[in-house]
């Protein structure tokens, strides 16, 4: 999960991302970067985010997110 901190802090710095559990509700992280930050993930974790997990649940919270990439990891 360190290198999912540190690439939401690279696309938004400044953010407590081990913390804050409503990052798209808040508007923390804007739409832009959410595309930016689905081509990171996919690079880095070898994996492929569908369309339809791309929704605020998903992506709301570092530990969602954390929580999306090894389900489809594991569903490789």
């Amino acid at each position: 999960m360190d290198k999912l901190i540190e690439i939401l802090e690279d696309i938004q710095p400044g953010v407590d991302y081990e913390n804050n559990e409503s990052l798209i509700d808040n508007h923390v992280l804007p739409s832009l970067s959410i595309l930016s930050l689905v081509a990171e993930l996919e690079d880095e974790f070898d994996i492929t985010i569908p369309a339809v997990e791309i929704i605020p649940d998903n992506f709301n919270s570092a530990k969602a997110m954390w929580k999306m990439i090894t389900r489809l990891q594991d569903e490789d």
